[in-house]
């Protein structure tokens, strides 16, 4: 038999249902839902984050915000005292927001990474963001110029409606 865990109490906004969660060291949950990602007093689109890295040796979970090239990215790091199914919640979502990502070549190999994301459930607006290969310098005008006409050729092929 398999027992059911009790949903805990956490604050999301109206509209919104917690479909998985987790419980850091601390005994407070964490969670997510159709439409982002909640930690202890943040809430993140899933559109916003970039990445999620989860370290099962030490049950931490690592999750970066999408930033600006250049700046330091929000980073937050939660040990888990029980995972439960938001790992796999996290992966789904922030994978359903990504529209597009092309890597273009500019240097041999090294180039930039064109990337298209959105709300996964919806059909609004999309934020375009580039990550340039180490080594790449985007204040270089030719960089700057390719990464553009790189971008102007992914927004022709993504659907906008």
């Amino acid at each position: 038999m398999r027992l059911r865990r009790t949903r805990p109490d956490l604050d999301v906004q109206r509209g919104e249902q917690l479909l998985a969660w987790a419980t850091d060291v601390d005994g407070l949950a964490i969670g997510g839902t159709r439409d982002a990602l909640y930690l202890r007093d943040r809430r993140i689109p899933w559109e916003q984050v970039e990445a999620a890295d989860w370290d099962a040796d030490t049950s931490v979970l690592t999750v970066r915000e999408v930033g600006s090239w250049g700046q330091e990215r929000p980073e937050h790091r939660v040990t888990l005292d029980e995972v439960g199914r938001l790992l796999e919640l996290l992966r789904e979502r922030v994978t359903a927001s990504i529209v597009l990502q092309r890597h273009v070549a500019l240097r041999g190999r090294q180039g930039v990474r064109v990337i298209a994301r959105r709300a996964p459930h919806s059909r609004g607006e999309i934020a375009w963001l580039f990550e340039y290969d180490e080594g790449i310098d985007p204040d270089d005008p030719e960089i700057r110029a390719a990464s553009q006409a790189a971008l102007a050729a992914a927004s022709g092929e993504v659907d906008l409606g």
